[in-house]
């Protein structure tokens, strides 16, 4: 790890961006792309020296309270956060100050902060967001090798649900040739359906990969599914987008299972409720 001074922790939409890079080691992240100019190792952390500081000055130049969302460029519930607890540091300056949180992680870390959570979530409006993008258990390890198991993560939304708290499930990336499945589809959304989600975010049954992604992706389709890559390369070429060829049955069953069950799946449904602060009222005591 090692320090980085930055002037602002807070996006222009409000993300709330503590570290860059991660350790979660997911081989098909979107951020290890060039375009985001991570200029070291992507596994070395960047700490934002100050974070909390800055942070809590952007929370009071706001005018009115908002939902204060996290950043994709980490996950705010990397291994270091055990010890540094930035994350922690932040939430509690977002319930002081009277702010919604809509907070994204793939580990179970997060429920280290439940009291916090819950405490948001009794003013305004607390959204837990959590990635599930296979159902099978050993390839979550190969896929996504140093964060919670799905497992895990389906045990963090059902205790949210039971606390309460609202969630959302991004389905997503899924990787052609890989997870693009049937039955893969159906354990999902049973664990979404079980844990009684609000939302669920998806892009179909693709993924993106461009300079720096594509790479790395690839290496881990030679360590690991070493017959899968010249697919990749004989189906998608350079395209950005790398669409599964089941991506039109497979979007119509999802569909048709999230109607059923009256979860939203319209982006714009999920995104404005995701970002719509909510001030609760708080019933007075009579003692």
């Amino acid at each position: 790890m090692h320090y980085g001074d930055y002037k602002t922790i807070l996006s222009p939409g409000n993300g709330m961006n503590l570290y860059r890079g991660c350790s979660h080691g997911c081989i098909y992240c979107d951020s290890r792309s060039a375009c985001y100019q991570i200029n070291h190792d992507f596994e070395d952390i960047e700490i934002k020296r100050d974070a909390v500081k800055i942070f809590e000055a952007q929370l009071v130049r706001k005018r009115k309270p908002c939902m204060i969302g996290t950043g994709s460029m980490c996950d705010p519930y990397i291994h270091l956060e055990d010890d540094i607890k930035l994350t922690r540091q932040c939430l509690q300056l977002i319930d002081r100050y009277g702010f919604g949180l809509s907070i994204l992680t793939k580990s179970a870390r997060i429920m280290r902060d439940m009291d916090i959570l819950k405490s948001i979530n009794e003013k305004t409006k607390c959204i837990v967001q959590m990635t599930l993008t296979t159902l099978d258990e050993d390839l979550c390890k190969i896929i996504e090798p140093n964060v919670s198991t799905t497992a895990e993560r389906f045990e963090v939304l059902e205790a949210m649900r039971d606390e309460g708290i609202p969630t959302v499930v991004w389905f997503d990336p899924i990787l052609p040739f890989i997870n693009d499945t049937e039955e893969n589809l159906h354990g999902i959304m049973d664990y979404c359906i079980r844990a009684k989600v609000k939302g669920i975010v998806f892009f179909g049954f693709a993924m993106t990969l461009r300079e720096g992604s594509r790479e790395y992706f690839y290496a881990k389709l030679d360590e690991h599914f070493p017959w899968v890559k010249q697919q990749y390369i004989r189906t998608f070429g350079n395209s950005y987008v790398c669409a599964s060829p089941n991506d039109h049955r497979l979007t119509g069953i999802f569909k048709d299972i999230c109607k059923k069950h009256e979860i939203m799946y319209k982006h714009d449904d999920v995104f404005k409720y995701s970002r719509t602060f909510e001030k609760k009222e708080q019933q007075m005591s009579l003692f």
